[in-house]
């Protein structure tokens, strides 16, 4: 199904619609305490009018130091919330350098979020450990730091967030830098190689940790023995290990605060997940591509806590499956990549609490979803490539919370997308279906909140995009089933809203699209690959200040045609494909 034209996405383990990673860590400023929704979000000021309002005297003083950034020697003098928002402005401006950093020497500053920043290793660590006890956060991901550094961190006592995701120079001796750190409630080390069994040692001093991010660390099997002693801790992140066995979770078995687990592509059996049973406050169990069978649904179903489960790709069938009816707390529940049918689904009858369901690939039809009709909650709903048809779609009406529906890949034709034209709230639709045609683009007029449409293998041609007339709301577009020329991208070169726009595999395609689209400033990704754009036609892209990410594959333009637009127009362009 989908034709020539159309993409398969569900190939790789889905990380998306769900709540993935650590749940969030704290950050003080002032005297404020809050919890933040990311792990390591960056706080640097955002100084962008809005409405014409005028700027305030601090937004302003904050404007001409970063401006005459050279001209100071030391900030030490400023109060701590200037000296802070000056920090962060310069990184999130790139404009943080060796020089630029030394003048916030003892400034005591409490956050340093420095994730992905170039140029950071052994000399910054001089400056940020100077903020000693006031410094509360730090995010050195990505850098270059090495134990010799890490060592510095010591002196900063009341640390309560560190991330070091993706420090390849930092080995089981520098992690035993961070024994004094009594205070630390969040840590991350995703991809670490620091992160041994061995190396989990130092960690078990930790007795106020809360989160704890170890995602990818490949050689941790038989460390979480040293994790026994932190019964305070709440989330667990160990996703993509495929050393963990069944033994590391008898070790954590009575972490009895648990509230978040993820050991998605483990080792993990029906035994380990039996291990689970006595953790009555887990809310968040991610069990994705772990080899499970019927039996490990006894021991989930003593999770009556439970608000998210990911069971994809776990290899399950409809047996046992009358287990989940006792999870009333569901909200997201992830069954994709099963070998699950129309039987399955009458079990889910009674979880009214759904906000999410997936079912990608599984053996659902149009019968199956007779069984959803209760489950007026939902928000999102994933089919793509099941059985379902035009006829079941008839199941969806009465689900007004609905805000997005994947079906690519079924077999839903033009006529049943009638179906969907009541459901008002509907916010990102993906029709990747080679039957879909205008006259199905047609039916969907009347949902004009969309934000995001996937037409990527329908046949859509000029004529049709007269209808997205209607979808003045739209911040993601992709149109890719070969039938639109330069006539039909004039009907979508007035959707201000978009930031997203995918028109590849669309071959009669010219410069004159581009110079069409030069309007939508809005623009962070374009994809025009496959066209007969050449280099000529880049001129028009000038304007698009905001892109970040230009596909030009298959056309006229060279890498070094990209990389004079990038030095000449568009500083921001950070990815680029041009052959």
């Amino acid at each position: 199904m989908g034709g020539v034209c159309s993409r398969k996405r569900g190939h790789q383990v889905n990380e998306d619609g769900v709540r993935i990673g650590i749940s969030g860590r704290y950050c003080k400023s002032g005297s404020s305490k809050w919890l933040l929704g990311s792990p390591y979000c960056k706080t640097a000021a955002a100084f962008q009018l809005e409405g014409g309002s005028c700027p305030s005297l601090m937004e302003l003083c904050i404007r001409k130091i970063q401006k005459d950034i050279d001209e100071y020697s030391s900030f030490y003098m400023l109060p701590r919330d200037v000296s802070q928002q000056v920090f962060d402005e310069l990184v999130s401006s790139h404009c943080l350098a060796d020089g630029s950093l030394e003048a916030f020497r003892d400034c005591a500053l409490q956050d340093i979020c420095l994730d992905d920043y170039p140029g950071v290793n052994d000399n910054w660590m001089c400056v940020i450990s100077s903020q000693g006890s006031s410094l509360l956060s730090v995010d050195l991901s990505g850098s270059d730091v090495t134990d010799s550094g890490m060592a510095l961190l010591r002196s900063c006592s009341n640390l309560q967030a560190l991330a070091l995701n993706y420090c390849d120079h930092i080995t089981e001796n520098g992690l035993k830098h961070f024994s004094g750190l009594q205070n630390l409630m969040s840590l991350s080390l995703k991809r670490s190689y620091a992160v041994t069994a061995e190396g989990m040692r130092a960690i078990s001093s930790f007795t106020n940790l809360l989160e704890l991010d170890i995602e990818r660390c490949s050689g941790i099997h038989g460390g979480f023995v040293h994790l026994k002693g932190l019964k305070k801790l709440k989330s667990l992140n160990a996703r993509y290990c495929r050393c963990i066995t069944n033994s590391d979770l008898k070790a954590i078995s009575e972490l009895t605060n648990l509230e978040e687990l993820q050991v998605s592509c483990s080792g993990i059996t029906d035994v380990g997940v039996s291990y689970l049973k006595d953790l009555e406050k887990l809310v968040l169990l991610n069990l994705e591509g772990c080899q499970l069978t019927a039996a490990c649904l006894d021991s989930i179903s003593a999770l009556v806590a439970l608000s998210y489960l990911n069971l994809s790709r776990c290899g399950l069938s409809d047996q046992g499956c009358d287990k989940l009816s006792g999870l009333k707390n569901l909200k997201v529940l992830n069954l994709a990549f099963n070998n699950i049918t129309d039987a399955c689904l009458v079990n889910l009858k009674g979880l009214t609490n759904l906000e999410t369901l997936n079912l990608d690939s599984c053996r659902i039809g149009d019968e199956g979803l007779a069984n959803l009709a209760g489950l007026l909650k939902l928000k999102t709903l994933e089919l793509s490539d099941t059985e379902v048809g035009s006829e079941g779609l008839r199941h969806l009406s009465g689900f007004l919370n609905l805000e997005s529906v994947n079906l690519s890949f079924t077999l839903v034709t033009d006529g049943g997308l009638k179906k969907l034209s009541g459901l008002t709230s509907l916010k990102s639709l993906n029709l990747d279906c080679r039957q879909i045609t205008d006259a199905g683009l047609a039916a969907l007029t009347s949902l004009t909140g969309l934000t995001h449409l996937d037409l990527f293998g329908a046949r859509i041609s000029d004529s049709g995009t007269h209808c997205l007339r209607y979808f003045k709301k739209l911040q993601s577009l992709e149109i890719c089933g070969g039938g639109l020329t330069d006539t039909g991208v004039k009907n979508i070169k007035d959707l201000t809203s978009l930031t997203l726009l995918n028109l590849s595999q669309n071959y009669n395609l010219t410069d004159k699209t581009l110079e069409l689209i030069s309007g939508l400033t809005g623009l962070i990704s374009l994809n025009v690959s496959n066209s007969r754009i050449t280099s000529e036609g880049l001129k028009h892209l000038e304007p698009l200040k905001n892109l970040h990410s230009l596909c030009l594959e298959s056309c006229k333009v060279t890498a070094a045609d990209i990389q004079k637009l990038r030095s000449t127009a568009l500083p921001n362009l950070v990815s680029s494909r041009p052959e």
